[in-house]
């Protein structure tokens, strides 16, 4: 890699979003001994959050992971070996206006500490900056007046935007050009467990509910809690209230599963940018201006589709 930097100053790319993206950007570099600083607004994560609920995690963005490419295949067995993730299930049930039936795909993975554990164990040891919010991204390219050799935004292209400069919005066109849909994720803890599919559930051509997961079954220790995600078009009626947006899906799930009862406790979030409406055809982005885009818009939507984006831009920049 080109040194576009002064000797005295030892930060040579800069990450945003500590996602597992960005994270196994950084971690490629970081490999190859390349000085690396990723800049995460929150904590490290992004869509593989797991919010801790009733003394334990649940996923509330991601709900499981798949593996088909040999590179990502070491690092899940890693992950494996390390008791860190585990196999889940390769059946799930379906449920369609002419009622419930099974599919069987490929392996799903589940992490029994929620899917973020995976994300932080990938950064360990990387130099991560959480509750940082980037202002600007100039050309350069300078995060917040501060120069870089390169630069990823490890985020959706609609989040992009809102940092790069004028002048970089129109040079990174792919960016403002990704559509994303948004989605409700829901969790509910039940007295008991009442309903009979195991596993996932993916719910078609219904008007509010898209998946179902037993986190009791995905977490591996049973507890009788369940994780609804909705369809866009519900969650765009919930711009801003959660606890509205997880009654309405609490009243779907009751509905669908008929239970008798309800939860004990509920929560609720809605992704503003769940998951792009077209899948990318190529893996990242990395021009002239030195700034790379990286996420799973960049291919099917999917956990592996990240990691692989992040990986193979990271390659490209020790190429460049």
């Amino acid at each position: 890699m080109t040194d576009h930097r002064g000797e005295d100053d030892d930060v040579n790319v800069t990450v945003v979003g500590a996602g597992i993206a960005g994270v196994a950007c950084a971690r490629a570099l970081v490999s190859a001994g390349v000085t690396v600083r990723v800049l995460e607004r929150a904590t490290p994560g992004g869509r593989m959050w797991a919010e801790p609920h009733g003394g334990r995690p649940v996923d509330m963005g991601a709900g499981y992971f798949t593996v088909s490419d040999d590179r990502f295949a070491a690092v899940v067995e890693r992950w494996r070996a390390a008791g860190l993730a585990r196999e889940w299930t390769d059946t799930f049930a379906i449920h369609s206006p002419a009622g419930w039936s099974t599919t069987t795909g490929p392996m799903r993975w589940a992490a029994p500490g929620g899917l973020t554990s995976l994300v932080v164990d990938l950064a360990n040891g990387l130099d991560v900056l959480s509750w940082h919010e980037v202002s600007r991204v100039e050309p350069g390219p300078l995060v917040d007046g501060e120069p870089a050799d390169a630069v990823v935004l490890a985020m959706p292209g609609p989040e992009a935007v809102r940092v790069l400069s004028p002048k970089l919005v129109e040079t990174l066109a792919v960016a403002r050009s990704q559509e994303w849909l948004p989605s409700v994720v829901a969790t509910y803890e039940f007295a008991e467990r009442n309903w009979d599919f195991q596993g996932g559930a993916f719910v078609n051509d219904h008007p509010v509910l898209t998946t179902l997961f037993d986190d009791g079954s995905r977490r591996g220790d049973g507890a009788p809690v369940l994780v609804a995600h909705s369809t866009a078009e519900a969650a765009d009626r919930f711009t801003t209230n959660a606890v509205a947006a997880s009654r309405e899906l609490e009243t779907a799930v009751r509905e669908l599963l008929n239970l008798p009862e309800g939860p004990e406790s509920s929560d609720a979030w809605r992704w503003d940018f769940a998951r792009p409406a077209t899948p990318g055809d190529r893996p990242f982005h990395f021009g002239p201006e030195r700034v790379g885009l990286a996420g799973d818009a960049w291919g099917t939507p999917k956990v592996e589709t990240a990691w692989l984006s992040g990986t193979t831009l990271a390659e490209a920049i020790l190429k460049s």
